[in-house]
């Protein structure tokens, strides 16, 4: 079951970039809102929301702000957000699906658009590339939370799908509906995870040179910086030695 993750480094880079994004707690607060609306506004009563508020706490988001989000909900202040998936084409004949939370469908979709033209991209309908990716559960653990026996053997008494570890650290992928309760038994032998959400894992990688990469990552960037987009997902892998000439 154990190998090698072949999008673990654009995970990290990804993430690093994350935690300077200003909007950062905007997006979690947004995501805790919304998951407060369609259930319970107690998390251990709502798994979407406990993943939300666990996600937010893995971003170091001070809980005056979780606990605003969930009553915002409560009260049934603010925008009313529905849940949005693109599917495009990257560089290299790379597959990117967007998940995005908008009070605005046409406006989202238009940044979207933008953001995959100006960036060697090209957005696609619904179902175009989705075929190629699977939706799975991914709990993400650092290295230091063990060595891979360790968070094998902890992974698969919990229920886990499968498990990929490197250097960097370790995915457990779980199925969907299995992600709450998988994240529950692993906390109690590992400790809190790094980020706990759905995603959307390939079934093949595309390899990406350097220039492909360049302008991969710009449009990766671009899409993060709407403010309606949650997620990113791609099927591209980004080499050590082409991010090392990138750095």
């Amino acid at each position: 079951m154990a190998g090698h993750s072949k999008f673990k480094n654009i995970m990290h880079r990804k993430g690093a970039q994350d935690k300077k994004r200003s909007n950062l707690f905007s997006k979690l607060s947004r995501e805790i809102t919304v998951a407060a609306k369609m259930g319970m506004p107690d998390p251990d009563m709502n798994p979407r929301l406990r993943l939300a508020v666990n996600a937010a706490k893995a971003q170091s988001m001070p809980k005056d702000n979780i606990q605003r989000a969930i009553d915002k909900a409560s009260a049934n202040d603010g925008d009313n957000y529905e849940e949005v998936r693109y599917e495009g084409y990257g560089p290299g004949g790379s597959a990117i699906i967007v998940e995005a939370l908008t009070d605005n469908r046409n406006r989202t979709a238009t940044n979207i658009r933008t953001a995959f033209s100006k960036n060697g991209g090209n957005l696609g309908t619904e179902g175009s590339v989705a075929h190629g990716f699977e939706r799975l559960g991914l709990i993400v653990y650092p290295a230091d939370a063990g060595d891979e026996e360790k968070v094998l053997e902890a992974a698969l008494e919990a229920g886990a799908e499968d498990i990929a570890s490197t250097d960097d650290g370790h995915e457990i992928w779980t199925a969907p509906d299995d992600l709450h309760a998988v994240a529950e038994a692993l906390e109690k032998s590992l400790g809190s995870a790094e980020t706990v959400k759905l995603a959307w894992k390939p079934n093949l990688t595309v390899d990406m040179d350097e220039k492909n990469a360049g302008t991969l990552l710009k449009l990766i960037d671009a899409l993060d910086d709407d403010d309606d987009v949650q997620t990113v997902w791609g099927n591209y892998d980004i080499s050590d030695e082409v991010m090392e000439k990138m750095d």
